[in-house]
């Protein structure tokens, strides 16, 4: 994926360093566009093997509204345990227990997951009730109702509740446009991860916008994506180099169950994705 590539070169060759909270350190610059046309094919990474499955459970649970882990960990998906597990080293109720230890309570024990399986009210919780406002419905009612507004707008940064929060939002806004009957959409991401969070960003976010396409009627337009703080972390740029050695390959193709009206109703099996030939993965820490 060409725009990916030239991203990761960008950041490569014009980046400075930057301390960051995590404390690994980064490469960093700001202010980058990417822009995705989804009618040339779904832009999932192939320079590198990209765990789909963890992406569509992922963005069903922002769309149920869920911010417990529970959910994604009953489906097998990793990413967000590391940040409910911190807080749970710092509570009374610890006990030594490894991250492996803690995800398997949170899968078996309810009453265990309920209480230490929670994230507070990050993405989910914002996008279907900031502060009693259901957004996401309420922007697919606008386009299907206003479609020429200016105004369809989902907001995950709500300042009185970040110090709630596990991690307060990276893709933090969004916005719908349409025109000559096709939806598009541009997501600000103010903190970008280059190397993990970004391949799942483009992809997470081309997925929501052929879900709202389909269930307004609309054909599927461009993917925008906007970064603010563009990183490479400093235990990634081998990873990185390695990508850029690759050849970008053919993207595949994503099918969605066209009988779905509902956003609501999507499921995981609602998704087949073809001819995905990617190179082999590449693995690298995640940066609590």
């Amino acid at each position: 994926m060409k725009q990916y590539l030239d991203l990761c070169r960008h950041v490569m060759e014009n980046g400075t360093p930057k301390h960051d909270r995590t404390g690994v350190g980064t490469r960093s610059l700001f202010g980058y566009q990417m822009r995705f046309d989804l009618s040339e094919g779904f832009p999932l990474l192939t320079t590198k093997r990209v765990f789909l499955k963890a992406i569509i459970h992922e963005l069903l649970w922002f769309i149920k509204g869920e911010t417990n882990i529970k959910y994604l960990v009953d489906n097998g998906v990793k990413i967000w345990n590391e940040w409910p597990y911190e807080w749970f080293k710092k509570s009374e109720y610890y006990q030594g227990e490894s991250l492996e230890e803690f995800v398997e309570k949170i899968r078996t024990d309810d009453e265990f997951a309920k209480k230490h399986g929670e994230l507070g009210p990050v993405y989910g919780k914002q996008w279907r009730n900031f502060n009693g406002y259901d957004q996401l419905m309420n922007v697919i009612n606008e386009i299907k109702t206003n479609p020429y507004s200016r105004r369809l707008i989902v907001n995950a940064w709500n300042p009185p509740e970040l110090d709630k929060m596990a991690l307060p939002p990276c893709h933090m806004m969004f916005q719908f446009y349409v025109n000559d009957g096709k939806l598009s959409l541009q997501l600000y991401q103010r903190s970008a991860d280059i190397f993990l969070g970004v391949p799942f960003n483009i992809a997470s976010y081309s997925l929501l916008l052929m879900m709202v396409a389909q269930v307004t009627n609309l054909e599927v337009g461009e993917f925008v994506h906007t970064l603010g703080d563009a990183h490479i972390y400093d235990n990634h740029v081998n990873q990185i180099n390695l990508q850029l050695s690759r050849e970008p390959r053919a993207l595949p193709t994503m099918k969605l169950n066209k009988d779905i009206k509902n956003i609501l109703d999507f499921k995981y099996e609602d998704f087949t994705l073809e001819n995905y030939n990617p190179h082999k993965r590449i693995v690298g820490e995640v940066a609590v």
